[in-house]
């Protein structure tokens, strides 16, 4: 059974019948599914298509993630060359993908850095966790230096470790009780200040905050500190340009080592190749993903800074080597996809077009502060949200219902954009994250249909 995008029902009914039978997705109840299902059968540019014919703008690049946008053959031919060439062999050997993707991931990052190649954004920041803690233990015997500083609201993935590291409380509650090895800080989020205060005179209360848990647990006994750059989950949250290198200080200042989260950020997504680069900070690791290859074949890593990976350098005898292992680390293929993609990136010169389209879609959307349930529009490069509130002088959230009904609204009218993850608390953000290769008449069309939604929305006077 094969699908084209010219629409074909029968075929559509038979992959849904198929699915419902057998399929477990995530996220979505599948009772809602037997109703209304979408059944994507190809994408082109920013655009992706139904069974059905309807093309839908995809304002989300999936799930934050298809950079380059969708239909680029040559990825495909890269990858179909490198499978009659090698298609797999273990990472504890060398390969020429793997090894060339390092060496220009290296680069993009400015040097200094070697990567440990897995699978998912989760993966990458789990093996963070890991790499961080034997590094302690190598570098500081006698100390247990095992805890990791994270902010509440944050994202870091969906293994039971990175749960644990995030901040969302509802994603968390059916996984609990976890191991309590993650401690939470007040997150960077300016709009919503945890404190009550206001930028710049609140003289960066959150990291006062940070440095105030490192000392109530003891310096002792932390490995690392865990930061997006921009946080993506609770809505686009954009920390003050001082935020990013007062933490480093705080890292620095009590030997702690800096995790930076760029599975979101990386690859253009901020105007810079990475999030982190807006703010002159050096990580010590960094988690990338998803824009690594724009979700063409998975493959994630961990980068490690050289000073990092010193510490595990030594004879066998000595047993230092990385206590982690993946079976699909390395995987040439993806490899070779992700380096082509990220060739893409630089010969499109996506990254600033990622900076320029950015700007004017952020300008677009701050028309829509006219509407009384705008309550903040931010945003950097093409990672931008849109709070909804019930008054602006509370900041009361939008409930979920009105939240569901403008995503319904845009997705009726053939866009596709995205929700905040902070639940029911701070769910009321409109997030978008659409392909670098976007236009601006695009960009145009995602304001008027936001638009439009906001200008139907019953609030009940």
């Amino acid at each position: 059974m094969s699908l084209k995008n010219t629409p074909d029902p029968a075929v559509r009914e038979a992959v849904v019948r198929q699915d419902l039978g057998n399929v477990l997705h995530p996220i979505v109840q599948h009772k809602v599914l037997e109703s209304k299902q979408m059944v994507v059968t190809g994408g082109q540019s920013a655009t992706v298509f139904d069974a059905d014919g309807t093309p839908y703008l995809d304002a989300m690049a999936g799930l934050w993630c298809v950079n380059i946008g969708y239909g680029r053959t040559e990825l495909a031919e890269v990858a179909a060359e490198q499978m009659r060439q090698l298609s797999y062999f273990p990472h504890t050997a060398m390969n020429l993908p793997a090894a060339a993707l390092a060496e220009k991931i290296n680069g993009l990052a400015g040097g200094g850095y070697r990567s440990y190649f897995v699978n998912s954004g989760s993966e990458a920041n789990e093996a963070g966790f890991k790499i961080a803690r034997q590094y302690m233990k190598h570098e500081h015997p006698g100390e247990n230096r095992f805890k990791t500083i994270s902010r509440y609201f944050a994202y870091h993935g969906t293994t039971l470790a990175t749960l644990d590291a995030g901040g969302m409380g509802e994603r968390k509650a059916k996984f609990e009780p976890f191991s309590g090895d993650f401690v939470h800080v007040a997150q960077p989020y300016c709009y919503r200040c945890p404190f009550g205060l206001s930028y710049p005179s609140c003289g960066l209360a959150c990291v006062k905050n940070m440095e105030n848990t490192i000392l109530g647990e003891g310096p002792e006994s932390v490995a690392e500190v865990i930061v997006e750059p921009v946080m993506s989950g609770v809505g686009v949250a954009v920390p003050p340009d001082e935020y990013l290198p007062e933490v480093e200080s705080l890292c620095r200042k009590y030997g702690i080592l800096l995790h930076v989260d760029e599975v979101i950020n990386g690859f253009g997504r901020t105007g810079k190749m990475f999030g982190y680069q807006h703010y002159g900070v050096s990580p010590d690791i960094v988690a990338i993903a998803k824009g690594i290859s724009s979700a063409y074949l998975p493959i994630a890593a961990t980068m490690v800074k050289n000073s990092v990976f010193d510490s595990f350098y030594g004879d066998a005898a000595e047993n230092r080597q990385v206590g982690q292992v993946n079976t699909y680390g390395g995987h040439p293929v993806a490899a070779a996809v992700a380096l082509r993609n990220i060739e893409i990136l630089q010969q499109e010169q996506l990254v600033d077009r990622s900076a320029e389209v950015g700007d004017y879609l952020l300008d677009g959307l701050r028309t829509l502060l006219r509407h009384r349930i705008v309550g903040d529009v931010r945003g950097k490069g093409l990672l931008l949200g849109v709070e909804l509130v019930r008054d602006r002088t509370s900041k009361e959230p939008l409930g979920p219902a009105q939240i569901s009904a403008i995503v319904d609204f845009c997705r009726d009218d053939g866009l596709l954009v995205g929700r905040g993850g902070g639940g029911r608390r701070y769910g009321n953000t409109i997030t978008m994250s659409p392909p670098l290769v976007i236009t601006r008449a695009e960009c145009d069309r995602i304001v008027d249909t936001l638009d439009r939604a906001l200008g139907t929305l019953d609030l009940g006077g």
